[in-house]
């Protein structure tokens, strides 16, 4: 049976920003090896660190998310045109004739481009996410065969519904005058005015995004523009690697810093559904949206909206992606960890920030301590600040429960014959909690970290090594060190040790004081 999704997007050029993003290079990938009939596809990406747009693309080509388009379809890659630009400029920045190229020949948008640093101060956020997002909408304008505009949003953008509905909800205010007061508005008093801007945001990224789809819902249905809703992005259950990333954004990141020692405590709900979406499934619904949307019979009053989560059918909660996470980073632990892996999730932010005190900060303080004394460059305070950031930011995430309806969402697969059904996956539920997170772990040491699985005989001494260090200095710390000050001032305490003889005499520090004469 022929792929129907195929037979739609045959013949038809697409145009992409954020194309070298992770689920910009997802999106390309998938789009070229299983819709080999697409026309082309022009990927917006800005020149950056002093290169080209052009060998970006062909540093792109070598990753080894690419390997089977290398292997088995190495034509299509010709399908694939690098289109300098930014959305921080009118008209993207793109060459004026390329531009008008462009408005004659592409018939559907995917507009990925954003920044996604969570606390990137709010103008950053509007600039890029809000402000941005207008100039992709005005090119779109002046596609002439548009077919379909696919928006990229978040799941959290709107923290103020206890229920995440399937529609572009009234932002907490009108998105142009927000950009018109950035406009004028120094970098200084914006940032005064930001925690009254936010309200019950909790950070710029969702506030700017909330924006964005206000944006572009007032070209709907003026232009055939669609709204996508991804929860936390998660390394790919299947395609085109399992495990595949190549960034150390959200959870992936905490268990590296976990994994390599770094974090030892994170303020989370143990028993709080973890919402997340593997990037390759969230990539299929994306490309059957504009075949879905334009396969109705009629159009939707509304503008359409998928919230790309579990929704009700998610089981699966932050302790046990814990425990799992805490068992496979024994069993591929990571190369040069700074200290054994360990620290827990927990409830109280009391607790935690306690925790964070004598097991983050107090110990990178330590160490860049040591660092000054034999001459090497400190780095571990540095370190810990950006990670203290970061944990603060997706704390936000996974301290409180999240609930989405998914109906549109699920209607996508309801539509495909069995071949799109078995090409562009959806189904949540076939996924088993253990394997994919051990699959995400160690993407994260291949793709992220660029350790080999060669080297884990070596990874595993050092790890062995590092647990009897912390087994050790725990002891001390934490039993010999409090009781020796309760033996050392309290007598009471001191006589009843005395009864504990042989065992109580040869403990260090402790036995010296409960048996002076010993």
């Amino acid at each position: 049976m022929k792929s129907e999704v195929n037979e739609w997007y045959s013949g038809r050029n697409v145009f992409v920003t954020g194309a070298s993003g992770l689920m910009g290079k997802v999106l390309i990938e998938k789009i070229l090896y299983s819709v080999p009939d697409i026309g082309c596809v022009y990927a917006l990406v800005r020149s950056k660190r002093g290169k080209t747009p052009e060998s970006r693309i062909e540093d792109m080509w070598k990753l080894p998310l690419f390997s089977r388009i290398r292997e088995e379809k190495p034509h299509v890659m010709k399908k694939l045109i690098p289109v300098s630009g930014d959305i921080m400029y009118d008209n993207l920045g793109i060459d004026p004739k390329l531009l008008e190229q462009i408005c004659d020949e592409v018939s559907v948008v995917f507009h990925f481009a954003a920044s996604l640093r969570l606390e990137a101060p709010l103008k950053e956020g509007l600039e890029m996410n809000t402000r941005g997002t207008m100039r992709v909408v005005d090119i779109a304008k002046r596609i002439k065969n548009l077919v379909s505009f696919v928006h990229l949003s978040t799941a959290f953008c709107y923290p103020d519904y206890e229920r995440m509905a399937e529609k572009v909800h009234d932002p907490p205010a009108n998105p142009h005058d927000v950009l018109r007061a950035a406009t004028w508005l120094s970098d200084e008093q914006v940032k005064l005015l930001t925690p009254s801007i936010l309200q019950k945001h909790a950070n710029s990224y969702t506030y700017s995004k909330r924006l964005a789809e206000a944006i572009v819902k007032e070209h709907y249905p003026e232009l055939p523009v669609s709204v996508v809703r991804p929860s936390i992005v998660t390394p790919s259950f299947k395609e085109p690697l399992q495990g595949w990333v190549d960034n150390l954004n959200g959870p992936i990141g905490l268990m590296v810093g976990a994994g390599k020692g770094v974090i030892r405590s994170m303020h989370c709900i143990g028993h709080y559904h973890a919402e997340v979406i593997p990037v390759d499934i969230a990539i299929n619904a994306i490309i059957v949206i504009p075949y879905y949307i334009n396969s109705q019979p009629e159009r939707s009053p509304e503008i359409p909206v998928f919230n790309l989560t579990s929704g009700d059918d998610r089981n699966t909660t932050w302790k046990e992606v814990l425990d799992v996470g805490k068992a496979t980073v024994r069993k591929y632990p990571f190369e040069g960890p700074l200290w054994y892996p360990g620290g827990n999730i927990r409830h109280n932010k009391f607790i935690h920030d306690l925790c964070v005190l004598f097991f983050h900060i107090l110990p990178a303080y330590l160490i860049d301590f040591l660092m000054l004394i034999f001459g090497q460059k400190r780095f571990m305070v540095r370190i810990q600040k950006r990670i203290s950031v970061g944990l603060e930011v997706l704390q936000y995430f996974t301290t409180r429960e999240w609930w989405f309806d998914t109906n549109n969402f699920k209607a996508l697969s309801t539509i495909l014959n069995p071949t799109d059904i078995n090409t562009f996956s959806m189904d949540l539920k076939i996924i088993e909690v253990e394997p994919y997170i051990e699959n995400c772990m160690v993407g994260g040491k291949l793709y992220c970290l660029k350790e080999k699985l060669e080297n884990l005989p070596k990874a595993r001494l050092q790890n062995n090594i590092l647990f009897v260090v912390d087994t050790l200095v725990s002891a001390f710390l934490f039993y010999l060190l409090p009781l020796y000050i309760l033996v050392s001032y309290i007598e009471p305490f001191r006589m009843l040790l005395s009864y504990g003889g042989p065992f109580v005499r040869y403990l260090p520090l402790v036995g010296k004081v409960v048996f002076p004469g010993a």
